[in-house]
Order: structure tokens, then C-alpha cells, then sequence
């Protein structure tokens, strides 16, 4: 799954280099952090969330079928002072 949604996201960004999907676990489900480049968090996000959302739905029929469970969150990195 992490390697489905990293060829996903690197093929809508800019900064294909800076995209880095990490695999946490959570009370038995998958968490996949995503970290993007600051400009491409808005063309993975998409209007009014419509191009996250498909990628979770994507992620969570594709995990079903292995029967797994997964989700997808975007971590944004706070600037350093």
C-alpha cells in the first residue's frame, strides 16, 4: 500500500523528490503519514478535499481487499524559529 499511494501522490506533485509516505501503527489500523513539499499540499488536497478524499477511498478498498486496515493523514512540518 505505501508504495500504491507514493506513485499516486508523486504523479499530481511538483516536488515528486520531497514526498515521503511512513507506515504508523495505531490500535491496529495503518496509518500512512504523508509529508509533502509546502506547495503540493494543495493539489493533493484538491477543491474542497475532493483529491484526498478519492485517495483514501482508493487506499481503504485496496487495504480491504487484503483485509487490512488503513488511512491516510497529511503531516505538515511547523517551520523552525
Amino acid at each position: 500500500m505505501q508504495a500504491f499511494l507514493e506513485y499516486v501522490v508523486k504523479g499530481l506533485v511538483e516536488h515528486a523528490e520531497d514526498v515521503a509516505v511512513t507506515p504508523v501503527e495505531r490500535e491496529g489500523t495503518t496509518v500512512y503519514e504523508l509529508r509533502l513539499h509546502p506547495q503540493d499540499v494543495g493539489k493533493v488536497i484538491g477543491r474542497q478535499g475532493m483529491t484526498i478524499n478519492a485517495i483514501r477511498s482508493l487506499l481503504l478498498a485496496g487495504s480491504a481487499r487484503k483485509g487490512l486496515r488503513c488511512t491516510l493523514e497529511i503531516v505538515e512540518e511547523k517551520p523552525t524559529a
